[in-house]
């Protein structure tokens, strides 16, 4: 069987397209996959044909229009929010757009700078200031932003996630497509302060620590977790 294709939208891409329609346009590019790339796109009076034939309504356009801080994933049947409850942790989340690379929002938080900048423009900051090489351990995966840019220099990148429902939300974002595809990413899930007991001192080049906000994971800025990341940095390491 075919993999469904992942067509993701949000209000930053979608605006402007039924104004075109209303113009007379058949045809328009547009991104589905928040702004990565575009495809050419039919307009019809009962709405979008997708690249693949599917039917995006002009009533899903309208819901998309009118709901800026969550993106919508496209199926056969419509236009669904990217968004899950963790029954596991009691956390809410969501991909809400940006300009630029999404964020995902836990319990309404974004867990990234998006005033005047996006998600992934400043990953890009502390990548530069982190300068990984070799082999890299990326405590909190999150969207994998972090991982993705650190693997395009490293030789080697393991990075951990607690929550499996916020690995459901990547797959769903175009933007963390090389989490889930890069060789040299390997994937851990559990708790960071945990995890980090069962790998090896002295095992790695590179300790990128971005924590969520303290009232979500307090223990990962105690001294005692901090002494644990030196103890696997090789010597000349950096955390």
């Amino acid at each position: 069987m075919d993999e469904e294709p992942l067509f993701v939208l949000s209000a930053f891409q979608i605006r402007g397209v039924r104004q075109a329609y209303r113009r007379g346009r058949t045809h328009v590019p547009l991104s589905l996959d928040l702004g990565l790339g575009h495809a050419r796109v039919e307009l019809t009076e009962a709405g979008i044909i997708l690249p693949n034939g599917w039917l995006l309504s002009w009533e899903d356009v309208g819901r998309i229009e009118k709901r800026h801080r969550v993106c919508f994933r496209l199926t056969e049947h419509g236009a669904e929010k990217i968004q899950a409850f963790s029954e596991e942790f009691g956390r809410a989340y969501s991909l809400m757009p940006t300009e630029g690379a999404p964020t995902l929002l836990i319990s309404g938080i974004p867990m990234h700078r998006i005033k005047e900048t996006d998600p992934m423009e400043d990953t890009r900051r502390k990548i530069a200031a982190a300068k990984p090489r070799g082999r890299v351990l990326d405590t909190a995966t999150g969207l994998g932003y972090t991982a993705i840019l650190a693997a395009r220099q490293a030789d080697h990148v393991t990075t951990i996630e607690l929550d499996p429902t916020v690995l459901a939300i990547a797959r769903q974002n175009p933007w963390s497509r090389e989490l889930f595809s890069a060789a040299n990413i390997e994937r851990r899930l559990g708790d960071a302060a945990e995890v980090v007991l069962t790998l090896p001192d002295a095992s790695f080049d590179c300790v990128i620590h971005d924590p969520p906000m303290f009232a979500l994971a307090g223990h990962l800025y105690a001294a005692e977790f901090y002494r644990r990341l030196r103890q696997l940095l090789r010597p000349g390491g950096r955390l």
